[in-house]
């Protein structure tokens, strides 16, 4: 024990032994006592130098360290000895090195050694790296430290957490992929979010952060073990927005956890914590006095909107989220920040710009934000007093590229919202009281600064982008420019400016504006072309040999001037497509063109605004590109080579083959409403089968119970005709009176089925009546259809047929009725007096008479149920006729194909010819050179004469 005294600092005799004996000493003292007591304080003294000597302590204990580590886990004390020696070994913070580097000579008196602060940073980062990848080549060494989190004993968790967290500060990659493999690696360590210790619970979050930093695979299981859940509920607990530094800390982790990982970000939304997100942006009526934390937080709050709404998500998840902030009012508590005073600077313009990500694309969001006022007096809509900040020179740059990343959002995808725009700016729809966005937009677009114009320009644009009919509607504008003269269009009023020579920046913005104006919209381009100045001014630009900053305004202009090119109709006599690219290869030359064209795409700023739709710049000076017009670039840039080197005659055969095809469509086309028309007619014929064989069905239904009622008929008259048999031979006067009252019985029982009958009789009278009129219209139809009109004949006719078999079959119902209520009455008068035996006769015969008919009745049954069944052929028939004509679209489909790949064929061989017709030339020429270069005469009139009987052969060949 003494030798630990003077290690502690206790005075001994002699010289004092080196840092490195000391710690070689220690270690050897950790690894042979059998005492835990001297273990303990060797391992407390290996503590208490791990930060002086931590190269010495690196090099020699850490393995005993380890050791210790897997043979003394009853001891809870000396495993946090141990786990904090190792922390000290490998951690990097400066703070915690600004010793390390302060050397202890022999006789125990610090050297005075001045060493720069970033090569000793880099000195201990060396360090840290090297000892903690000497740690996690064994993976049970991870695996353990895993373990020992599960102990409660503070001295262990805590440390254990610490040091976990360096290693996977230090090697992340590959102490990720341990834990990734290790059992319950990741629940353990999402228990220490609830241990009911703060300390270890903010470590805890600092550990998972580092733990989920660009792993796709531990940010799924760390969400699915509930972290969403527990994250939200501590930042409810420390109190949101006004939380403290563990806030900041819980943001970053669901920040981590969320940043694309679609399957996260969904299950963010299917568990309805996007509701929980509302309360946190509630900002009361007093909003001075903001902490810097505050501020950290609730940006913060507002990256994590934007990483669910994010344009980079896939459109389906992006639409999704939207609608639900929506519907649980996080987009109305972000718009009433907006409109808010007293917002700071930084979190106004993040909250612009989260606003704009949840309203780009979503219709129902524009809307609603369309809908927001300022609470001013009197209230503006939110998107003047925006676009108000915007051309305000005085505004801060980043506010400014939010408010336009904000006005491009709300009319992405929105037509209407575009529609209302430009209606601020026509003649009919402007106040004169009040500030619009249209005169906003106009009076940026002219203002004298720059950004301002660029600004301006781009947000016009995107009103326009994709929308032929406010293209159209743009070019009435007409503005006042002074007094006394005439008003001229904004189209040329832009034109002008361009003519004058401003800034590198307003030229570019508002050419921009006209490539966006003309794209795809010939009227625009022929009001263009009108003026007269347009045309050389542009190709006065391009052609002139400028410096660098000009590049980019060549290129610019060669682009519109293409785009004038490419869509233009040919209504100008003097600016037709021939003419222009004959004025380019007179002017300029196409090749020069082409390259001056290209000066777009190599600009430096381009691939960069190409990378997102949100306007990110570090200064005002690089504000050049937007967006959507990269995209409209790299659209156009191809097509444009190709129009200006195409020839007239290569034109004409395009369009002839563009003819082609479309009357092939039309051809298609009108097959296609044909047979969609026979399908109709087919379909609406089937209906009306389906409806007579069930009305068939029913009137079979009725026969056949009205067969079953004369069958009782016919019984109850038997019996009758035998009661009334017996009444004539002498009975006694007791059976005359039993006979007389069953009589009367039957009888009356008889009058009620007879009443019966008749209800029955007129509810088939308004059967066949709606029959008849169905009949009538079918019949109407038939005659009106082209197609498929015999079989409809054919079946018209065996509806009347049916018809008159109903009727006929109705007519001897009634027939057989009267006979019946007939012999009803004689019935009833036989019981008064005696019944002859003649009449007895002539009742048997009528009798007879009716099971003839009844007979003939279930014969007509039967050939109706044939006629049905012949029914059910016609339409198996109609269907074929269906089936028929979809195999003639397809056959015609494949004949479009085929003459689409003649058209290609015939193409090809066209350019192969024209490249054999340039090597025979080129051959020719090189043969006359030879023949001058020996000294022969050459005749070039013989030379041409010869060439074009060539060109006539190949010709006549083709």
């Amino acid at each position: 024990m003494n030798f630990f005294r003077g290690v502690m600092g206790g005075q001994a005799a002699g010289p004092q032994p080196s840092g490195a004996e000391t710690i070689h000493k220690l270690c050897d003292r950790v690894a042979s006592s059998t005492l835990l007591e001297d273990r303990r304080d060797a391992v407390r003294a290996l503590k208490s130098l791990s930060k002086k000597y931590r190269m010495e302590v690196g090099t020699q204990a850490m393995d005993h360290l380890i050791n210790i580590l897997q043979t003394d886990r009853s001891d809870s004390e000396i495993l946090g000895y141990a786990l904090d020696t190792l922390y000290n070994i490998l951690c990097n913070d400066e703070e915690e090195e600004q010793d390390a580097v302060t050397p202890i000579s022999a006789s125990g008196k610090h050297k005075n050694v001045s060493m720069p602060d970033e090569a000793a940073q880099k000195q201990s980062d060396d360090l840290g790296a090297q000892f903690t990848e000497q740690f996690v080549q064994h993976a049970e060494h991870v695996t353990l430290l895993l373990s020992l989190l599960e102990e409660f004993d503070f001295h262990v968790r805590w440390p254990g957490v610490k040091l976990l967290t360096v290693l996977l500060k230090n090697q992340g990659v590959q102490v990720q992929g341990i834990i990734l493999v290790s059992p319950m690696g990741v629940s353990r360590l999402m228990d220490l979010l609830a241990d009911s210790r703060e300390v270890i619970r903010n470590d805890g979050l600092l550990l998972l952060q580092q733990l989920t930093k660009s792993n796709a695979a531990i940010q799924k299981i760390v969400a699915f073990e509930s972290a969403f859940e527990r994250l939200l509920d501590i930042i409810t607990e420390e109190g949101s927005s006004d939380g403290g530094i563990v806030v900041e800390d819980c943001l970053l982790l669901l920040l981590n956890l969320l940043k694309n990982n679609s399957s996260n970000q969904n299950f963010f939304k299917e568990g309805s914590y996007i509701q929980r997100m509302k309360p946190w942006f509630e900002i009361g009526d007093d909003n001075s006095g903001w902490s810097a934390q505050k501020v950290t937080n609730l940006h913060l709050m507002l990256q994590l909107v934007r990483v669910m709404v994010s344009p980079v998500n896939s459109p389906g998840a992006t639409a999704s989220c939207q609608k639900s902030m929506y519907q649980c009012g996080l987009l109305q508590q972000l718009c009433t920040i907006l409109m808010a005073t007293g917002v700071p600077a930084d979190i106004l313009t993040e909250t612009i710009n989260t606003v704009s990500e949840v309203i780009r694309g979503s219709q129902v969001n524009q809307d609603y934000f369309a809908s927001v006022n300022a609470p001013s007096n009197p209230p503006r809509p939110a998107i003047v007093v925006l676009l108000m900040s915007m051309v305000n020179e005085r505004q801060p740059f980043v506010l400014r590229c939010a408010v336009l990343y904000c006005f491009q959002c709300f009319l992405y995808k929105n037509q209407k919202g575009q529609g209302e725009i430009v209606a601020t700016l026509l003649p009919s729809t402007i106040d004169a009281n009040s500030i619009s966005a249209g005169q906003l937009l106009c009076g940026g677009l002219f203002s004298v600064d720059s950004l301002s114009n660029w600004c301006a320009a781009v947000a016009l644009a995107h009103s326009l982008q994709d929308n032929l009919t406010q293209k159209e509607q743009l070019l009435r504008v007409q503005l006042a420019t002074s007094l006394g003269k005439p008003p001229v269009s904004l189209l040329q009023q832009c034109t002008n400016i361009l003519s004058q020579g401003s800034k590198v920046q307003t030229r570019v913005g508002l050419l921009m504006l006209l490539c966006t104006w003309i794209n795809n919209c010939p009227i625009a381009v022929t009001h263009f072309l009108h003026n007269q100045e347009n045309v050389p001014f542009l190709t006065a630009q391009i052609s002139e040999n400028l410096g660098e900053d000009e590049r980019l305004v060549q290129g610019l202009c060669a682009l519109l001037l293409g785009i004038c090119i490419y869509y233009n109709d040919n209504s100008l006599e003097n600016y037709t497509k021939e003419k222009l690219k004959q004025l380019i290869e007179k002017r300029i030359g196409k090749e020069n063109f082409v390259e001056k064209l290209g000066f777009i795409t190599k600009h430096e700023l381009y691939s960069r605004a190409a990378q997102k739709p949100q306007p990110v710049f570090l200064s005002p000076e690089q504000m050049l590109f937007d967006h959507e017009f990269t995209k409209l670039v790299k659209e156009l840039e191809g097509v444009i080579t190709k129009a200006v080197h195409k020839s007239n005659e290569e034109e004409k055969k395009e369009e002839e083959v563009k003819k082609t095809l479309e009357q092939h469509d039309n051809i298609v086309t009108r097959y296609k409403d044909l047979i969609r028309e026979q399908d109709s007619q087919i379909q609406e014929l089937k209906e009306q089968v389906a409806s007579m064989s069930s009305q068939s069905e029913q009137m079979q239904t009725t026969v056949t119970q009205q067969l079953s009622q004369i069958q009782q008929h016919k019984d109850q008259y038997n019996i009758l005709k035998l009661k009334i048999g017996k009444e004539s031979q002498p009975n006694s006067q007791e059976d005359s009176s039993q006979v007389n009252c069953l009589q009367t019985e039957e009888l009356t029982q008889l009058r009620e089925e007879v009443e019966e009958l008749r209800k029955q009789h007129a509810l088939l009278q308004t059967q066949l009546g709606d029959k008849d009129t169905l009949l009538d219209t079918l019949k109407s139809e038939t005659a009106e259809s082209s197609a498929g009109g015999s079989d409809n004949t054919e079946l018209l006719k065996e509806l009347e047929a049916l018809r008159s078999q109903v009727q006929s079959q109705s007519a001897e119902i009634n027939h057989m009725k009267t006979e019946r209520q007939e012999l009803l009455t004689r019935t009833e008068a036989g019981s008064q007096d005696a019944v002859s035996s003649s009449d007895c006769s002539l009742d048997a015969a009528k009798m007879a008479e009716l099971e003839s008919r009844l007979a003939a009745q279930s014969s007509e049954t039967q050939r109706l149920k044939e006629e049905a069944k012949s029914l059910s052929e016609s339409r198996a028939a109609l269907e074929q006729q269906l089936a028929s004509a979809t195999s003639t679209v397809a056959i015609l489909q494949t004949e479009k194909a085929k003459l689409q790949t003649e058209v290609q064929e015939s193409k090809k061989e066209q350019d192969d010819l024209l490249m054999l017709l340039a090597d025979q030339d080129q051959k020719i020429n090189a043969l006359k050179q030879k023949l001058k270069d020996l000294g022969e005469t050459v005749d070039d009139e013989d030379d041409l004469d010869g060439r074009d009987q060539t060109d006539d052969d190949y010709e006549d060949e083709d």
